[in-house]
């Protein structure tokens, strides 16, 4: 730990949050551990999981699942030397309910503060624009199969969407989406469970096509795909709000986090294998973003039970609700740290109006974006390139050889210095390869197209 004095400015205070709003509204720390498994579970297993498939397409069989493996442990470690961090500052009596916190104390430097507020605010606004985004697109497949003809657009879709998102925005805490996220652990068993058995179903059909897992011929075009798979991995496992779900834990928090994770990869393992590795054998390189729209293409009938699939795209719809519930939460938390007064109740009408208000607008500009750039893949790839690889790939290994100071000859050490090496050169390639791929994208659209672009 550096030693230095307590930092006791506007940025943040760690003994003090009884003028921090944010702290005392939005994450209240009243849960147990298996609200924390929901939240995580919530953050990290969504209908995202829906692009393995074609994120295993820029990488064939043996790399995709290698890359697969290899994010479903990598992930799960720094998780959990999150944690460790996490409770080690707490023991110390200093407990960080905010990531930007916890980094700024551990390192020492100011400019990380603002470094982790920019990571986590292209994450949070990713997020929310995808989630809307897919969650238009989930409402737009039902209907096109009850209406074939039907005039009603995409970015239609994204609008009632957003409606649904600005009236669900106004739970006023992170801890009252508990139950909604219990929901959500539910919906993506489910919805899991139905797309295996439409591919499954699939592969038995010849509407599906000739399968074909050979990769791009050009080796720079190979490369380019694959670290954008690889980007796309990381936005899948990604999760970058960790201390504000371990903030959500009543006090002492020290140990809760670790069976939250264990309940969240038990949902992981569950669920990623087999919608990859389902989807990819069924489809190959013709996979899409969203593995629905390839069992239920444009053209030709669909490639399994229509009510299996309905089924499906509505678990898929409701959990994105939940999804961008929790992304938001970060956002709120900034900004009624600034506009609610802690000495009023919850719902006084002073904190009240502000709160409806504010996140209205805040729903409004990601729904606004999600009409306007219909690009899922791409910009999954981004965020999880600029965003989820710092925070979740990078800083925990750093944060806890500063905290924990393991012998620099000893395993842990040199494991979390490999880590953050290798990672740190995947999140450079990764974000110039996506955000390649949006640009060369960004000329198959026009603003507010009826298209989801790959």
């Amino acid at each position: 730990m550096v030693n230095q004095p307590p930092i006791t400015d506007d940025l943040f205070s760690y003994d003090d949050r009884q003028n921090d709003a944010g702290a005392a509204f939005v994450l209240q720390s009243k849960g147990e551990w298996w609200h924390a498994g929901f939240h995580l579970t919530t953050a990290i297993v969504g209908p995202t999981i829906l692009t393995l498939p074609y994120a295993f397409s820029g990488l064939g069989w043996g790399l995709g699942i290698f890359c697969l493996t290899i994010m479903t442990v990598v992930t799960f470690y720094s998780y959990l030397l999150m944690s460790k961090v996490l409770d080690h500052c707490e023991k110390a009596g200093r407990r960080h309910i905010r990531f930007r916190e916890l980094a700024a104390d551990v390192l020492g430097s100011g400019w990380m503060f603002y470094f982790v507020i920019f990571i986590q605010t292209a994450i949070n606004t990713g997020v929310g624009i995808g989630a809307i985004l897919l969650a238009g697109q989930c409402i737009e497949i039902l209907y096109s199969n009850f209406y074939p003809n039907g005039s009603m657009k995409l970015y239609e879709f994204i609008a009632i969407v957003t409606g649904a998102m600005i009236i669900l925005s106004q739970l006023p805490t992170f801890h009252s989406l508990r139950h909604v996220n219990l929901a959500s652990l539910l919906l993506s068993l489910g919805y899991a469970f139905l797309v295996v058995t439409a591919c499954i179903i699939a592969a038995t059909r010849k509407e599906a096509g000739s399968r074909d897992y050979s990769l791009e011929s050009s080796p720079k075009s190979r490369m380019f795909s694959a670290f954008t798979s690889i980007s796309i991995l990381a936005a899948i496992f990604g999760n970058g709000i960790l201390p504000e779900i371990q903030a959500t834990l009543a006090a002492p928090a020290s140990g809760k986090m670790v069976k939250g994770l264990s309940m969240c990869y038990t949902v992981i393992f569950l669920t990623f294998y087999a919608i990859a590795v389902s989807g990819y054998w069924v489809f190959g390189n013709r996979a899409t973003p969203n593995i629905l729209q390839s069992l239920m293409p444009d053209t030709g009938p669909s490639l399994a039970p229509t009510w299996i699939l309905g089924l499906a795209v509505i678990f898929v719809l409701l959990q994105l609700l939940a999804i961008a519930l929790v992304y938001s939460q970060v956002a709120y938390e900034i900004m009624e740290k600034q506009s609610a007064d802690v000495k009023k109740g919850l719902f006084s009408k002073r904190n009240l109006i502000p709160r409806i208000i504010l996140r209205t607008m805040y729903m409004i500009m990601c729904g606004v974006s999600a009409a306007m750039l219909p690009f899922f893949g791409d910009i999954s790839a981004v965020v999880g390139a600029i965003g989820f690889i710092p925070l979740d790939f990078v800083l925990p290994m750093l944060l806890y050889n500063i905290t924990h100071k393991p012998p620099k000859s000893s395993i842990t050490y040199c494991t979390n210095l490999t880590i953050i090496i290798i990672f740190t050169g995947v999140g450079i390639m990764g974000a110039f390869s996506s955000i390649r791929k949006l640009v060369l994208d960004a000329q198959k659209f026009k603003l507010f197209s009826n298209v989801v672009v790959d």
